[in-house]
């Protein structure tokens, strides 16, 4: 059975981490209490790491190449969630979303 590359879970516990510490892209979330909306509801928490995991990109070797980008996702959904006035852009697309199940 396979498992997840180191680097993909050294990434997994540094965007729990900044994500439990409240650091998560500190600019786009200043200012905004997200915590306790995330803990609210298990749906929102589940959607905050459907987002990460499905934008995450892994090469050949299981080298993450777009942390960034997967953390920078996340924090516009939670902005978004947080301040419904605040506008994606680019827009989520239904892959970014999608529930991954049996």
């Amino acid at each position: 059975m396979a498992q997840l590359s180191e680097d993909v879970r050294f990434s997994l516990r540094l965007f729990a981490f900044y994500l439990a510490n409240g650091t998560l892209d500190m600019e786009l979330l200043d200012g905004i209490d997200y915590k306790p909306a995330l803990m609210q509801f298990g749906s929102t928490l589940e959607m905050v790491f459907t987002i990460y995991t499905n934008v995450l990109e892994v090469d050949a070797t299981g080298r993450v190449i777009n942390d960034g980008d997967a953390q920078l996702r996340v924090a516009q959904w939670i902005r978004h969630y947080c301040d419904p006035s605040y506008v994606v852009d680019p827009p989520f697309q239904p892959w970014e979303t999608e529930l991954a199940g049996p």
